[in-house]
């Protein structure tokens, strides 16, 4: 009993750990106040003040379109590569696997100059284009670990009992693969939209002048003092990353319902 209390009270700590700044952050987003240690009443006013600023509507902008072309790409062609992985002789797909996990143990910041030097020595302008096709790049590793497991959970008779009744290969596949395929495209698709939602470092060496994301742009605004309305953008973010990792594990939970 006593053990079971002091699991009970250590689990409470560490989530009052990590998450009591994050609340601190939320409230301080409604005071009235500018400063930190003076409550001045409820307010919504630096949210209204945040989406009058242009700079960092625009940083919105970019941000929003870039996850979704990111994520989009990247599901199409992780879903493709996963497929032809599956596909593969058992040492060949061991060690194509092991490959695709490189890019999400390594630390941003090399995979950040990294692309930062392709992007040099190609020649290529920075800007939207080289953080897209950088986003695209990071998260093709993401939604290859979503799909994998529903591609070896999937029974190849079935695949081969719709060409059996008739039906051609793209048909079959788009009928009875893909169908199964969803949940972990699905998944994959939102994880790589939530990593590239929150990306600084990579995005912060592949931009161009001028271009910025949420992410940089917080971090510029925040070097010339730390504004209410940084705590509401803050807010916004952190209730959009959660609601997506909501999603993100509800197929989970049902199936193991």
């Amino acid at each position: 009993m006593i053990k079971t209390t002091a699991q009970k009270i250590y689990v409470a700590l560490i989530f009052i750990f990590l998450y009591a700044p994050i609340a601190t952050l939320m409230v301080l987003s409604f005071n009235a106040s500018r400063t930190r240690s003076k409550w001045g009443g409820f307010t919504l006013k630096w949210y209204a003040e945040l989406f009058e600023n242009e700079a960092i509507m625009e940083a919105l902008y970019n941000t929003l379109l870039i996850a979704l072309l990111s994520a989009i790409f990247a599901t199409l062609i992780g879903t493709i590569a996963c497929i032809s992985i599956h596909r593969m002789r058992r040492r060949t797909r061991a060690i194509m696997i092991g490959i695709t996990n490189i890019p999400m143990l390594n630390a941003e910041i090399v995979t950040g100059i990294s692309l930062m030097l392709l992007f040099l020595t190609l020649g290529v302008k920075f800007g939207i284009l080289t953080i897209l096709l950088s986003h695209i790049t990071f998260s093709i590793p993401y939604v290859i670990l979503s799909v994998m497991p529903r591609m070896k959970q999937l029974n190849p008779s079935v695949y081969e009992a719709a060409q059996d009744l008739g039906a051609s290969p793209a048909r079959a596949f788009f009928k009875v693969v893909l169908p199964e395929l969803m949940p972990g495209i699905s998944s994959g698709f939102l994880m790589a939209f939530t990593m590239s939602l929150d990306d600084f470092i990579i995005t912060h060496f592949t931009k161009g002048p001028g271009v910025d994301t949420l992410s940089t742009k917080i971090y510029t605004e925040v070097k010339k003092g730390i504004k209410p309305e940084m705590y509401a953008l803050s807010t916004i973010i952190f209730v959009t990353v959660l609601i997506l990792l909501i999603l993100i594990n509800r197929p989970q939970k049902k199936k193991q319902a």
